[in-house]
């Protein structure tokens, strides 16, 4: 069939028209790319107030996971020192202490208990951190996992100076102690185990747990070679469940420690963490 020539310019004004309206099509679709694509921070704010979620990737975690407390697990029994469980904790375990440090040894004792899978009480006097040595082994003996107690400032006889003084005693040693580690002590051992009712006071105003102990024989003339003190130390008819074991800061404890605990461990003992001791604060 032959078209006229008017229908041949209808039909070719429609193909041009039609052209004409997919090449704007066209341009407006590459128009709202480049303004979706060139969106700036104000209209993204915008949508994050309308609700709507812009992000591209996961937020990142900043916060460090907080250690959580262990419960405390075992008591202290005022009679003797001794620490008793609490439900079904460990009842064949004693408790290690070492008092007069940071001395000479104290680090490589907490060197050597850390590697022994051993917690302890380091029980601090002022006059072995009143330096910066002093308070790097201050440190080093938390690093190693420890727990730190206060021994006094001087390692006075609480019993013979004034209840002020008393308090002198343990509250500047606190502060020191705080200053130096960021946290207080939660144990106090008064020097050769001389208390007052001035002392408890003190102690339970800090919010710390006092104890003495249940045996220990290092300051013994006959205890200070390293053989015989491990022997005694294990030996002695008062080791019983939940002893607490005093020791200190002195060459030839240092030198029997490793023996010691593995002594004690071949006898059936575990050890107690400090820091599962319930405290009187609590």
């Amino acid at each position: 069939m032959r078209l006229s020539k008017t229908m041949l310019c209808w039909t070719a004004a429609g193909m041009l028209v039609l052209a004409a309206c997919q090449q704007a099509e066209e341009e407006a679709g590459i128009e709202e790319n480049e303004e979706e694509e060139s969106a700036g921070p104000e209209e993204e704010n915008e949508r994050e107030e309308e609700g709507e979620d812009v992000s591209t990737e996961p937020e990142e975690e900043n916060e460090e996971p907080k250690e959580e407390t262990p419960e405390p697990v075992y008591t202290l029994n005022e009679n003797d020192w001794s620490l008793e469980p609490i439900d079904d904790a460990e009842e064949e375990a004693v408790l290690i202490t070492i008092d007069d440090a940071p001395d000479e040894y104290a680090v490589e004792m907490a060197e050597t208990l850390d590697e022994l899978d051993v917690a302890a009480i380091f029980f601090i006097n002022h006059h072995f951190i009143n330096d910066e040595e002093g308070e790097e082994q201050l440190l080093d003996i938390l690093e190693h996992g420890h727990e730190l107690g206060n021994h006094t400032m001087t390692h006075a006889n609480l019993q013979e100076i004034t209840e002020e003084e008393v308090e002198d005693e343990i509250v500047d040693l606190n502060d020191e102690i705080e200053r130096i580690t960021g946290e207080r002590p939660d144990f106090f051992r008064a020097p050769f185990g001389a208390n007052t009712d001035r002392s408890w006071e003190v102690v339970e105003e800090e919010g710390m747990l006092g104890m003495n102990w249940t045996y220990g024989f290092d300051w013994e003339e006959e205890y200070t070679e390293p053989d015989a003190l491990a022997e005694m130390m294990v030996e002695t008819e008062l080791l019983q469940n939940g002893a607490n074991l005093l020791m200190h800061d002195r060459e030839w404890t240092n030198d029997a420690l490793e023996d010691i605990i593995i002594d004690l461990e071949a006898e059936g003992y575990d050890f107690i963490d400090p820091a599962e001791i319930e405290l009187e604060n609590e």
